[in-house]
């Protein structure tokens, strides 16, 4: 049996969406790639993503911040993966570094202290040297900067 699809008309999308925006921030990319799989035109998207910009559903720097904060605190990530994240989404520059700058140094720091901390027992290596760069590669996906990563696992050999 064939599944029928619906066809949403513009009011419905832009009912659906705010009810979205509602829940939680959303940035225009993030309504405009949903209104793409739903095969609407592209004159109906631009409509409906400006109408949710211009009644606040939509706000990019406060979708920013949102994002900042839940992908540091929840998610563990470091600054550079969550920038490519926003930069994905074609979130303005000034919009990413604003939301960056919540994040205190000293706090980001101790995440990636945590992270390492945390994965170091799951590690296997032969020697110390195969272990440190494993952690590397670990944190450097993790999104978090090669001098900070350094400064956190070369303290290991302090530790051990």
């Amino acid at each position: 049996m064939e599944k029928t699809r619906h066809i949403y008309t513009e009011q419905e999308a832009y009912t659906r969406l705010s009810a979205l925006c509602a829940m939680g921030e959303q940035c225009c990319w993030d309504v405009e790639r949903k209104m793409r799989r739903w095969e609407l035109p592209a004159e109906t998207i631009e409509r409906v993503t400006r109408r949710l910009v211009e009644e606040r559903f939509i706000d990019e720097e406060r979708f920013a911040h949102a994002f900042v904060r839940d992908k540091f605190r929840y998610n563990h990530w470091g600054k550079v993966r969550i920038e490519q994240a926003l930069r994905l989404r074609h979130i303005a520059s000034r919009h990413i570094e604003e939301a960056l700058r919540e994040i205190e140094d000293t706090d980001h720091l101790d995440a990636l202290r945590d992270i390492i901390e945390k994965k170091r027992p799951t590690v296997k290596g032969r020697n110390n040297y195969e272990i440190k760069g494993k952690l590397i590669r670990f944190a450097l996906g993790r999104g978090f900067e090669m001098d900070e990563i350094l400064k956190v696992v070369g303290n290991l050999d302090d530790e051990e």
